[in-house]
């Protein structure tokens, strides 16, 4: 029954595919997901929907799961903003230089953000579609922002700021050790991060909005980052359930004030979201694992209360080809094989359709009945992040999932692939082993 509902898809690269997604334009929010952070179909097939959402849906905010200060730079570049990063080329902006760099810093994005710039040159500086971090990985480099901000606008509050963040500056190269110190304990730097923010935001109130509005609104989104970071670090050995909660709650809310921002001050259309993200991220997690057994949420459960209907999740998929990850945080980038899906799993349906490439649209009222009663079965669906450990397979990366519950829509690619360039290879190994790379792009 599958095959029969599928849709199958043009060449990712093709102008046609991004417009197979065009039922999804009305939404607010779109969410794509991606099955691992290393597979080049899934980069490729998010941008090239993410161009047509923007140049015929109105979208003008893309969120990635990356970090505000580094997402910021290429912001920057991508509005034609004034900075010092402004003429400079991609490869030597210094962003997402940290562990799992692969993840942004690829061809895949750097082909996106070309394509951004050029499309935004053409628009006043009001229309351009912004790009924005969702994640809170960069405590040190979010405090120095703020206190670079306060520095140029108000001094008194900059020597406040500094005294305040101090007490977290002999962590902020390894954050985590600061919540294994104080995990269990009196936390003291909660509260002058906290107290750090309103003060922010009440100086923003006495001076009527006389700032300017884009380096205030960059010095309020690294304040709340830094705030949750110090929480999220602390939660991290409670368990790794608070800890997932806390950074997707930062992911959801940091979305939710780009919405607000762009709203009040651009006078323009509303603000229409894509959000790119892992699926475990983006899926509702309410028809997980995640949610059912071990009680966690995530940012797609979130956008589903918050938006209902004008809310659409896109995830991706594959049956196996190779993948660009890590075995443990911080290791080296290989590129490993993917190990053909699980009998057990969604992605085996998929691919035994015999069908390379599709779009499944799982809404109801548009998959037939019979089908959705099919898939509503609970099932295994692989996730694999910047870790793959494909020797304990079943236990790292599966999860079970209502799938046309957790996504309104789901891609399929039955054989996928790393695209390098030639020079990142350090040898010559033969096709189908563990290749290490240098993976230098921009």
């Amino acid at each position: 029954m599958i095959k029969e509902a599928a849709q199958r898809l043009p060449s990712v690269d093709e102008n046609a595919f991004g417009a197979m997604f065009d039922s999804f334009g009305q939404s607010r929010v779109v969410l794509i997901g991606d099955g691992s952070h290393g597979t080049s179909e899934f980069y490729r097939a998010r941008a090239a929907i993410t161009q047509r959402l923007i140049t015929h849906h109105g979208f003008n905010i893309v969120a990635i799961e990356a970090d505000w200060p580094d997402a910021k730079v290429v912001d920057r570049y991508v509005r034609h903003t004034p900075s010092k990063s402004t003429n400079q080329s991609l490869r030597n902006m210094g962003v997402f230089d940290h562990f799992p760099r692969w993840m942004w810093r690829n061809t895949e994005v750097q082909s996106f953000v070309h394509w951004l710039r050029r499309h935004n040159a053409a628009l006043p500086a009001e229309q351009r579609t912004q790009l924005a971090g969702l994640d809170l990985y960069s405590m040190g480099t979010s405090i120095r922002h703020v206190q670079d901000y306060l520095s140029n606008h108000d001094p008194d509050l900059a020597a406040l700021a500094k005294k305040r963040y101090s007490c977290l500056e002999p962590w902020v190269d390894d954050p985590v050790v600061y919540g294994r110190t104080f995990a269990k304990g009196v936390a003291p730097c909660e509260k002058g991060v906290v107290n750090m923010l309103r003060d922010l935001l009440e100086r923003r109130l006495d001076t009527d909005g006389q700032d300017d509005g884009d380096d205030f609104f960059d010095a309020e989104m690294n304040a709340r980052l830094v705030r949750d970071a110090e929480k999220y670090y602390r939660a991290m050995f409670y368990g790794s359930d608070a800890s997932w909660d806390l950074r997707d709650s930062h992911f959801f809310n940091t979305l939710t004030r780009l919405m607000q921002n762009r709203k009040s001050t651009n006078g323009g259309p509303p603000a229409k979201a894509v959000v790119w993200a892992h699926n475990s991220h983006v899926g509702d997690a309410r028809f997980t694992d995640m949610g059912e057994s071990r009680k966690e949420l995530n940012m797609g459960q979130l956008c589903k209360e918050q938006w209902g209907a004008s809310c659409s999740i896109i995830g991706c998929g594959t049956h196996t080809g190779t993948v660009a990850a890590a075995h443990e945080w911080d290791d080296p980038m290989e590129v490993m094989n993917v190990k053909p899906s699980r009998a057990d799993s969604y992605e085996r349906l998929m691919h035994d359709t015999g069908v390379p490439s599709f779009m499944l649209d799982l809404r109801k009222g548009v998959l037939n009945d019979g089908l959705r009663k099919e898939l509503m079965k609970k099932r295994l669906e692989r996730f694999i992040g910047v870790i793959y450990r494909p020797d304990t397979e079943r236990w790292s990366h599966y999860s079970t999932a209502v799938l046309p519950r957790q996504l309104d829509c789901f891609v399929w690619f039955d054989e996928t692939e790393t695209r390098l360039r030639r020079h990142s290879l350090t040898n010559n190994h033969p096709q189908g082993r563990r290749i290490h790379l240098a993976f230098e792009t921009f």
